[in-house]
């Protein structure tokens, strides 16, 4: 993503903007990479680095870019890939995954949601407890509703494909 911002603004312009934005944020780390970056500035501006180097910075950040949406690309195909041949499987399992994984997180998430509401209720000493070790599972949960967001998402996709809709990316 850097590397698309930089091949489009350029490395100048990039440096200032980064270097007033982490100049803004009140920790050492953020300081020390602000003066960093006012340094290199102030390098340009003195004709340190010269124009060439500049344009070749540029030229490498503008190939990072295409690299990069290359591999997103690619990582799309398979997904897309994978997904079609889903839908093609003659295999029950294969064709009720996604239901059935639906209603699996569904069904443990009533049931935590009920666990915790029970224990907030009839134990309170131990609630806090409690909530404090389900946000421990908060990762495993974005985790779990990030493929079941993927899976509706497709799956609407896949349903206006069969009624004849036609599916912009830019929705």
């Amino acid at each position: 993503m850097v590397s698309a911002l930089l091949s489009k603004i350029g490395l100048p312009v990039l440096v200032n903007v980064v270097a007033e934005a982490l100049g803004s944020v009140d920790t050492p780390v953020t300081k020390g990479a602000a003066k960093a970056l006012r340094e290199v500035d102030e390098a340009i501006k003195r004709g340190q680095i010269t124009p060439e180097q500049m344009q070749e910075a540029n030229r490498h950040a503008e190939k990072m870019s295409e690299m990069e949406l290359a591999e997103r690309a690619a990582n799309i195909g398979e997904i897309n890939k994978s997904l079609r041949a889903e839908i093609a499987s003659e295999d029950k399992f294969v064709r009720r995954m996604r239901p059935t994984f639906g209603y699996l997180m569904a069904f443990t998430w009533a049931a935590q949601m009920m666990g915790i509401a029970y224990v907030i209720v009839f134990d309170t000493a131990r609630a806090g407890a409690v909530l404090n070790a389900m946000s421990s599972l908060s990762a495993i949960w974005a985790v779990g509703l990030s493929v079941l967001g993927i899976y509706v998402y497709k799956r609407s996709e896949d349903k206006r494909l069969q009624n004849g809709e036609r599916i912009y990316w830019n929705q």
